[in-house]
């Protein structure tokens, strides 16, 4: 998953952790997005457009390890949560989404103990 123009990345709206116990790291990610499905509609009728996470990629060290296309049927505010096995203290799993409009977010975070 690429991003065109590092400019226009939101890192502000995900929180995450990582944390690494008997040998599996769990990674939880809250992310914050109206995850419009195009077919709700306003106070005045009209509907509102579709905004929603179409992609999303988790790497460790740089290597992918969970890549997901998304749709309108993820709920506002998304929280996903993933296990990984190799993982060691200190290791940086980041996770990337894209959306519908082409916006995109990424943020980091270093394995730590549980």
């Amino acid at each position: 998953m690429g991003v065109d123009n590092m400019a226009e990345m939101n890192v502000d709206n995900m929180k995450m952790r990582a944390q690494l116990k008997d040998g599996v790291t769990e990674v939880k990610v809250l992310m914050s997005h109206p995850m419009e499905t195009g077919r709700k509609k306003d106070d005045f009728d009209r509907l509102i457009p579709a905004h929603f996470v179409q992609l999303v990629a988790a790497t460790l060290n740089g290597k992918i390890v969970l890549e997901a296309q998304w749709g309108t049927g993820i709920s506002k505010n998304p929280y996903l949560t993933f296990r990984l096995k190799g993982a060691k203290l200190g290791d940086i799993v980041a996770v990337t989404w894209q959306d519908n409009l082409g916006e995109t977010a990424m943020h980091e975070i270093a394995v730590t103990l549980a």
